[in-house]
């Protein structure tokens, strides 16, 4: 069983940053493509949005437009571990945030929460205005 375990996340003030850590067990992480979601509180939460992804060999990565600019996701193979530098960060950054993993051999799209076959536990992001 595959397991991705979250962690780096805490309350920040607005401008500031966090680098948040995926580390994988049980998983050749070479065969996954790798991807960061975020679920808000509130009222008009976005159930499972997109954040950024990052293909198996860490050369081609995609952004949501809300975070693009400020978030870097980047990886790791060696250590199994994956990351999302984050800067500037805004109050609309505010979510628990996951780690997902998509199979690699199986068509799909990086944004497209429903393709990741693997999902961490999340880890909360809360920052301040």
């Amino acid at each position: 069983q595959v397991q991705l375990v979250e962690s780096g996340g805490g309350l920040v003030q607005s401008g500031g940053s966090l680098r948040l850590v995926c580390e994988a067990s049980r998983v050749i992480l070479t065969d996954y493509h790798m991807g960061w979601f975020r679920q808000a509180p509130g009222k008009e939460r976005k159930l499972g949005e997109f954040v950024a992804a990052v293909d198996w060999r860490g050369d081609t990565t995609v952004y949501a437009d809300s975070v693009k600019g400020r978030f870097t996701v980047s990886r790791d193979n060696g250590k199994n571990t994956t990351y999302l530098q984050m800067t500037n960060l805004k109050p609309d950054d505010t979510a628990v945030y996951y780690c997902t993993a998509r199979w690699k051999y199986r068509s799909g799209s990086p944004q497209e929460r429903h393709d990741y076959d693997h999902w961490g536990q999340g880890t909360q992001v809360t920052v301040s205005s």
